[in-house]
């Protein structure tokens, strides 16, 4: 083993997928952030991504030891891979899951209406089998039945499976507080607060919330297979207004759903020998911070956590597979703008004659989606980090006749509305020749690789000690 700390981010399409390798002691300590994907598990690229860590991982009594498992969300490109089978040779010491995660949480209770009233939704418009839109056909997929097994593996199965309990931890906790001793490192929570409600569900959802439960309590709250009766008190007309007014409140609520279960991800600060590591999941921001309002990852964690966030980072593994709204950084905006100020106090632009030192990467994939990766975003980043890559560079040196209109722009689609398919100009055109992070979309291309399969790709950093 190195004297350098590891971070290696697995290609897993959209998704997020990284094991980090702490040395110390007799065989290091061991993490893992996540485990999620939009390909399907067929793809097989998640399980190859577990086969590869277990290779890193020390043995232990024929097994192999994982020390730490942390889990920022309930999104399927963060935990789709949490199948037991896959993780059948390794054993977990610590499970760390959001707050927001724990359904017994008294101070999430509004948070977990508004998930579970957007999951049924979403699951009764899939099961209706109305066409819908490529837009919300993502939307409805993100609620979909894997999820369910993924979360009972987390919860329940893999817990059991290692005799432990899974921790659920809000920002404040600490590794030492949560009984890890870690030579020369810590580990702090930036991420959710502990009152969920509060800081990320805001008090105006909250009270449009409270008419949906009185309403919603009419229909069955859970069951796969229940059928919807109507109820002897109300007509069939009547029923029928309900029902299509709960969609459409369903499908509204769905997407503020989604919002807050990325703002609830679990933030964790690594430090080690003088060297700082954020990984923020798929933490956003929003305009500014605002008491009592839906809040966003990192405005919260600048107002309640500032102190962590006050001085540079060595480190940033870019959020929510490089879409703009997961890191602070607003071009339209004033320089003293809180969200510039956050991008400026963790990745400051270097000094004049001066080299940046912080190292970025990013997990995506290019036509999952046309804002994802923001082109933008990742340019502003290559400013101020020192692993920058220029892939247009890298395909020429690779292939002599590589054509990036030809091989690289010229053949994203996606599904219209009928289900044709359409091409559609993706976001990074003309921005990838310019400096930005490594990405894990793009790595295999720059040496050359075919399509993503079963052999596992994957960026690593490594990160040197301080002085």
């Amino acid at each position: 083993m190195g004297a350098e700390l590891l971070v290696r981010n697995y290609n897993v399409g959209c998704g997020d997928c990284t094991y980090i390798r702490i040395p110390g002691g007799e065989d290091g300590f061991h993490i893992l952030i996540d485990c999620g994907s939009k390909e399907s598990m067929r793809s097989g690229v998640m399980g190859a991504a577990i086969k590869d860590m277990e290779t890193m991982l020390p043995e232990d009594d024929s097994w192999r030891r994982l020390d730490l498992l942390v889990v920022t969300h309930r999104h399927e490109d963060h935990i789709k891979g949490f199948d037991t089978k896959l993780f059948e040779n390794i054993w977990i010491q610590n499970i760390w899951l959001s707050a927001a995660m724990d359904e017994s949480h008294e101070q999430a209770t509004g948070t977990h209406f508004l998930h579970a009233f957007a999951k049924e939704s979403m699951r009764g418009l899939a099961a209706s089998g109305a066409a819908v839109s490529p837009e919300l056909s993502d939307l409805v997929e993100m609620y979909g039945i894997s999820n369910k097994g993924a979360m009972e593996a987390l919860t329940v199965e893999l817990p059991e499976e290692n005799g432990i309990e899974a921790d659920y931890v809000h920002a404040g906790m600490t590794s030492d507080d949560l009984g890890l001793h870690i030579p020369d490192t810590k580990i702090t929570v930036l991420g959710p607060e502990n009152d969920i409600d509060h800081y990320y569900l805001g008090k105006e959802l909250d009270d449009s919330l409270l008419g949906l439960q009185e309403e919603a309590g009419r229909f069955r709250t859970e069951g796969e297979s229940a059928d919807i009766v109507s109820p002897s008190n109300i007509s069939a007309g009547d029923f029928r207004k309900l029902q299509s007014r709960l969609l459409s409140n369903g499908l509204a609520f769905a997407v503020d759903d989604s919002s807050i279960q990325n703002n609830v991800s679990t933030v964790v600060l690594i430090e080690w020998k003088g060297k700082r590591l954020l990984f923020v999941g798929d933490g956003e921001w929003h305009s500014e911070f605002e008491e009592g309002r839906k809040n966003g990852t990192w405005n919260v964690m600048w107002n309640e956590r500032n102190e962590h966030l006050s001085e540079p980072l060595d480190f940033l593994k870019v959020g929510h597979h490089g879409s703009r709204n997961a890191t602070p950084f607003n071009p339209d905006a004033d320089s003293d703008h809180e969200v510039n100020k956050i991008l400026d106090s963790i990745l400051p632009l270097p000094a004049s004659g001066k080299k940046p030192t912080a190292q970025c990467v990013v997990s995506t994939k290019r036509k999952q989606y046309v804002t994802i990766p923001d082109a933008e975003l990742l340019v502003e980043l290559g400013r101020r980090i020192t692993n920058t890559r220029e892939y247009l560079k890298e395909f020429k040196k690779a292939d002599s006749n590589f054509d990036p209109d030809r091989d690289i722009f010229n053949y994203s689609v996606k599904k219209t509305y009928s289900g044709e398919p359409e091409p559609v100009e993706v976001g990074d055109k003309g921005w990838l020749d310019k400096p930005q992070p490594p990405r894990t979309d793009m790595e295999s291309a720059a040496k050359g690789a075919k399509a993503m399969g079963d052999e596992v790709e994957f960026v690593d950093i490594e990160i040197k000690p301080g002085n």
